[in-house]
């Protein structure tokens, strides 16, 4: 539990900075932001877009306890495998966008490093759940666990 506070802790700290780095576009990206994509104008204010990039890392955190919680280990393992190929295929089409599309290379380089941190975070939380071990749950002579062997003492009473 203290290794997932400290991690969610971190992703927090992580994306304050994506959003304060996303914040920084220059000076033509953020009136192109104001009069042609207007979609995106949250991400000229730090906080707006720090709360943007923590909520999606959140959905995805869940997702991700979800699945580790729900698989079995070995699979479990596999899908984290496979979603952090996919984070860093994201960061490479996201780094070849910014560098090929003009309208995107004018938005400065520390709007991209703000978005390249964002999958870098996902593929650290894919890193989390591929090294965190499993509860294992623990069974009596029974063949039960100790919660369901109390409920049945109780029962039998």
């Amino acid at each position: 539990m203290k290794r997932t506070l400290l991690f969610l802790f971190i992703l927090a700290i992580s994306s304050a900075i994506s959003g304060y780095l996303m914040s920084k576009a220059s000076w033509i990206g953020k009136v192109g932001m104001t009069f042609f994509y207007k979609e995106y104008n949250l991400l000229k204010i730090w906080w707006q877009g720090a709360i943007a990039v923590y909520l999606v890392l959140m959905v995805l955190f869940t997702l991700h306890f979800i699945c580790h919680r729900k698989l079995p280990v070995v699979t479990s393992r596999l899908l984290n495998l496979v979603l952090m190929v996919i984070a860093l295929g994201g960061l490479y089409f996201t780094y070849d966008d910014f560098r090929t599309d003009f309208s995107h290379r004018l938005l400065g380089s520390r709007f991209h490093y703000g978005f390249y941190l964002f999958w870098v975070d996902w593929a650290l939380i894919c890193f989390f759940f591929i090294f965190s071990r499993k509860k294992q749950k623990t069974t009596t002579e029974t063949g039960k666990t100790p919660k369901e062997q109390g409920k049945m003492e109780q029962a039998m009473q």
